[in-house]
């Protein structure tokens, strides 16, 4: 951060914000992307596991796993393009053009398909993610509500969401550093170059050893760990103010 800071102005750790506010109110392609991929990634989370149910007559540990990766790989298929987006955007430090010019010189330079670069990994990704989220906070809203005192409020979703903020970064460090590489890449004859995830993560341990794959976890756990808490804790409200019932 300092060195960005000092060798690209403080204003470089804003670069790519444009794709990136998905968490501010404007009209970007990367507003539509976190409205579908967040509305998917949690919206499909509880049809899936009533159809489950319904299924299966069961909405145990397994069913909560496979409904969560469901939502997650489905809401990353669909968004990975501004994704690529996103990510190229932060690190091209030469250009200060929009998103809109920037995904156009993407395909034309590299290909439509390059669009859906890393899509394998990070729809593997987003399913670990969905998954060891939803079924960590469900299974701990359980655990909490059965053998401790607390009841349905802002503070179980609040312990149980900080429970699942950990588990997840633990599950998806390795896919989100697997992920960032594949994006970055351009398309060249190279050597050196990953020719997929299994690859990436192969050469990575190879070269690296297995704290490579945790590369960057620790600033991956400050961020996943308040975006879960906070974003259980307003889903559980709105929820709430909708008439529907808790996760």
């Amino acid at each position: 951060m300092r060195r960005i800071a000092s060798e690209e102005g403080v204003r470089a750790l804003w670069k790519g914000v444009g794709p990136a506010m998905a968490r501010a109110a404007t009209l970007t392609a990367s507003h539509l992307r976190s409205v579908l991929y967040g509305g998917l990634r949690l919206g499909l989370y509880e049809p899936s596991k009533y159809l489950c149910e319904l299924a299966f007559e069961s909405t145990n540990i397994l069913v909560k796993i496979a409904s969560g990766a469901f939502s997650g790989a489905v809401a990353t298929a669909l968004t990975n393009p501004v994704e690529v987006l996103k990510v190229r955007m932060q690190m091209n430090t030469r250009s200060s053009l929009g998103p809109i010019h920037e995904m156009r010189r993407i395909a034309s330079e590299e290909g439509v398909r390059a669009l859906w670069k890393g899509v394998g990994p990070a729809m593997a990704r987003a399913a670990t993610l969905t998954a060891s989220q939803l079924a960590t906070y469900d299974e701990s809203k359980q655990a909490l509500i059965k053998y401790t005192p607390l009841e349905e409020g802002f503070h179980l979703h609040l312990i149980s969401s900080t429970i699942a903020g950990s588990v997840s970064t633990v599950m998806t460090a390795p896919m989100d550093m697997v992920k960032t590489r594949l994006m970055l890449q351009r398309e060249s004859n190279c050597a050196g170059l990953y020719r997929n995830g299994l690859h990436c993560a192969y050469q990575v341990l190879r070269t690296e050893g297995p704290s490579g794959l945790y590369k960057g976890g620790f600033a991956i756990f400050a961020r996943l760990a308040p975006q879960t808490m906070i974003t259980f804790v307003l889903c559980e409200k709105l929820r709430g103010m909708a008439g529907l019932k808790a996760i």
